[in-house]
């Protein structure tokens, strides 16, 4: 059997941190569908599990699935689930997300996605382990790029707008040194704005469509309220976006290298929103009013890839119009809102 297609080796073991999350939990529906491994799935005790109440019935039924407690800040947790697991494959999704919460919450951001990468990373080495490891950086890593460098390569210069954006930088470079100094085959990549369903409220697509289904079922006045909308974005649908992960390391994975992934169409902030009112059933009521609070002091407001590199390593496109996500994203919150015991925050 190849190295390109191990993965879908029966006995084959894959960590996946973040599997909480949007990506996380999307990237556990693919593998469970289209390969033969067994999953390991790292959560905080904390963490919300509404994205993985279907995987939690799976795993109780199926004997692939298992979820770990665990927390990147404390290395001895994570040292007894890779010895537990000793996996073949690591995602490394998990992260402080959410580029407006940490501008307050910036030590937190600050050592989750810094620190617990190292630690991550780290216990890996001092267990003599040797996966194949998928470090999920971010295109925030660019924060405010000049127009003449987009679309936006992979050698394009950092300059981080947010304290999410320096943590993602730390991120990349941590995946970095590990690969240059201890020669761990670690793949990064910078994956552009993505959504679909799942996606959490804290971001603008998702806070819209939220808000509208709100406006829809009488629960809020018809106003929806935005932040910045002159940001230009570049979409993609999160179950691409996982198709591209698998992709990264499972189509001739090269260890020590970084690639762009990222959506086809490019709109406004406020294009997307005029888009998701459009499919509103009450369009002609709804009003736009700015929020201070969901301005960023700065904000990366050019984020359009240049994805060549990866799709001409692994054949990937996006599949998923920008219509499709949106409107799948539009209805995953009229689903949520149905409920009696939603909140309205």
């Amino acid at each position: 059997m190849t190295e390109d297609n191990q993965i879908v080796r029966k006995n084959s073991k894959i960590l996946i941190t973040g599997i909480t999350g949007m990506v996380g939990s999307h990237l556990t529906d693919y593998l469970l569908k289209n390969t033969k491994c067994r999953i390991y799935g790292l959560c905080r005790w904390r963490s919300p599990l509404d994205n993985i109440e279907h995987l939690i019935n799976y795993s109780k039924k199926k004997n692939r699935l298992e979820f770990l407690y665990g927390d990147l800040n404390d290395y001895s947790s994570i040292l007894e689930v890779l010895k537990k697991v000793k996996p073949d494959y690591i995602y490394h999704l998990a992260a402080q997300s959410f580029p407006l919460v940490s501008f307050s919450e910036g030590n937190n951001t600050l050592s989750t996605n810094i620190i617990g990468t190292y630690n991550l990373l780290n216990a890996v080495h001092f267990l003599k382990l040797n996966p194949w490891i998928h470090v999920c950086s971010s295109s925030e890593v660019f924060g405010k790029v000049k127009a003449e460098n987009i679309p936006i390569k992979e050698n394009c210069s950092f300059h981080p707008a947010s304290p999410y954006a320096i943590s993602k930088v730390g991120t990349d470079l941590i995946g970095k040194f590990f690969y240059e100094a201890y020669k761990k085959r670690i793949i990064v990549t910078r994956m552009f704005t993505h959504t679909g369903p799942r996606r959490g409220d804290v971001f603008a697509e998702s806070s819209f469509a939220k808000q509208i289904a709100l406006i829809e079922k009488n629960k809020i006045p018809p106003v929806v309220y935005v932040g910045n909308l002159k940001s230009l974005r570049t979409f993609a649908d999160v179950r691409d976006a996982v198709r591209a992960y698998y992709l990264i390391l499972t189509k001739n994975p090269t260890p020590g290298e970084v690639y762009n992934i990222g959506g086809s169409y490019t709109c406004t902030v406020g294009e997307m929103l005029d888009f998701l009112i459009s499919q509103s059933t009450k369009k002609k009521l709804i009003k736009i009013k700015v929020d201070k609070n969901r301005v960023r002091p700065i904000d990366a407001d050019l984020q359009i890839p240049d994805i060549s590199k990866f799709s001409n390593h692994t054949g990937w496109r996006p599949l998923i119009s920008f219509e499709k996500s949106m409107l799948d994203l539009l209805n995953f919150w009229r689903v949520k809102v149905k409920s009696k015991n939603f909140l309205t925050r």
